[in-house]
């Protein structure tokens, strides 16, 4: 089955180009496409896609609050929502993953990672472009502020290497690949993260990981 994407870009040009882009790629089928935030959500509510690729720069509504709106910590039934922009901005993507993004990338990812982004998103993983993924989440954990959350339980040894690579922007299945262990067993782990971490998604373990110097920038 297709994973059903939402589009929402106020550049008609960029809007179809990413609905052109991604429609041409195995199991992606784009089922909508909005030129501002407001009209994404009202989008992404009724025909509840797989994914939303949102643009941050989008009148009255942005791409920030429609992600919160969509996806944030006081969504029931939260939305996976992938954010896309030209500017490498830091506070954009300190944004986008408080409002809970599954992804950041840039428009000049390509065909190839754009689609990436999609399925990861999709499965329930975190994609951020390679180029900033380091960079950003390291300088987003400095300035938050906060201490660090203690993990309810201790993690284990494989927990921990897990741990590091899903704050790397590994995928399930290159953690399965690079730890020679079954996607199934990295899913439970990943889970696992979760309850202890008390962490919604992926990005937020990453972002436990730099919190607590289990991986540095």
């Amino acid at each position: 089955m297709s994973v059903r994407v939402l589009v929402a870009d106020d550049q008609e040009i960029v809007r179809t180009g990413l609905t052109m882009i991604l429609n041409a790629q195995p199991g992606i089928e784009v089922v909508g496409e909005a030129g501002d935030g407001l009209r994404a959500v009202e989008l992404a509510r009724r025909l509840r896609p797989d994914v939303c690729l949102f643009d941050i720069r989008m009148p009255g509504v942005d791409g920030i609050e429609a992600t919160r709106l969509l996806a944030g910590p006081d969504v029931a039934d939260p939305l996976a929502v992938v954010v896309i922009t030209t500017f490498d901005l830091d506070e954009y993507v300190y944004a986008a993953l408080r409002a809970g993004a599954r992804g950041f990338l840039l428009k000049n990812a390509g065909a190839v990672l754009l689609s990436q982004a999609v399925h990861a998103a999709a499965d329930g993983d975190a994609l951020i472009a390679p180029s900033v993924t380091a960079r950003l989440l390291g300088a987003f954990t400095r300035t938050a502020g906060a201490t660090p959350a203690r993990p309810v339980e201790a993690l284990t040894g494989r927990e921990e290497q897990i741990l590091a690579a899903v704050a790397r922007g590994r995928t399930n299945n290159e953690i399965a690949a690079e730890l020679y262990i079954s996607l199934s067993t990295v899913k439970t782990h990943v889970a696992s993260l979760m309850a202890k971490l008390g962490a919604r998604n992926r990005v937020e373990i990453a972002m436990w990981a730099y919190e607590t110097d289990r991986v540095r920038t």
